[in-house]
């Protein structure tokens, strides 16, 4: 994954910024920061994660900002991998994570040449293997042409957890209006076609949202249990 590009500093440095504001604004009223996750992950967490990976596992939280998600999960006993652009987004994920923050991998990178196999894991001098998350999630974040490696990064049997905003956001009166970080209808489902989609909604309310359970097979484990138990399994 790389840092070099002039837009990736921009980008880095707007999100910097925007932490920055963010905190100042909390300590000026003595906020404290939103660590608390999206209803999605909660009601995703209790139908798919927790019946599929009863004992936990390894998450990864792309464009995790601040870490509400990666701490809930933590706080949950899984180990999390959090990437975000924003270095400061990043420390203030660690302070938030507190006694947890061991239990997360904090990465700072840009997410927009995201490649699985380039996460890397213990001593950096030794073959990092092709990383297989039991979960990938991601919030409020959109870049189409890193799907192909999101899949990647999930093991077999793996989840995706994906929430963002559609189009029609750009209607309302507040929240991301370039069309590049928002989904078309359908959309979605598109660019996870290579998943078995378990779960998609699309939701106009305060926000216009696209959410998104899907599963990466394993490789004849469907047919296996569809004959041992004449159900299709999750």
């Amino acid at each position: 994954m790389s840092h070099s590009s002039f837009d990736s500093a921009d980008e880095r440095e707007r999100w910097n910024q925007r932490y920055r504001e963010k905190s100042a604004a909390r300590m000026k009223t003595g906020t404290p920061g939103k660590t608390v996750p999206d209803p999605f992950m909660v009601w995703a967490f209790s139908e798919y994660i927790t019946r599929l990976f009863p004992q936990g596992g390894s998450a990864l939280d792309l464009a995790g900002g601040a870490g509400r998600h990666a701490i809930w999960l933590a706080k949950h006993g899984w180990e999390v991998t959090l990437i975000d652009i924003s270095e400061t987004g990043v420390d203030e994920a660690r302070k938030n994570a507190g006694p947890l923050a061991s239990h997360i991998h904090f990465v700072v990178d840009d997410l927009t040449q995201f490649k699985a196999a380039q996460i890397q894991f213990g001593d950096p001098s030794e073959p990092a293997p092709e990383p297989a998350f039991e979960v990938v999630m991601a919030f409020f974040y959109l870049q189409r042409n890193i799907f192909p490696e999101i899949v990647k990064a999930l093991r077999p049997g793996g989840l995706l957890i994906y929430k963002t905003y559609t189009l029609a956001q750009a209607k309302l009166a507040r929240g991301p209006k370039n069309p590049e970080h928002l989904l078309a209808s359908g959309e979605l489902l598109q660019l996870a076609r290579e998943l078995r989609v378990l779960h998609y909604r699309e939701v106009v309310a305060e926000n216009a949202t696209a959410e998104l359970v899907a599963r990466k097979e394993v490789p004849g484990a469907a047919i296996q249990a569809e004959v041992a138990t004449g159900q299709a399994p999750i």
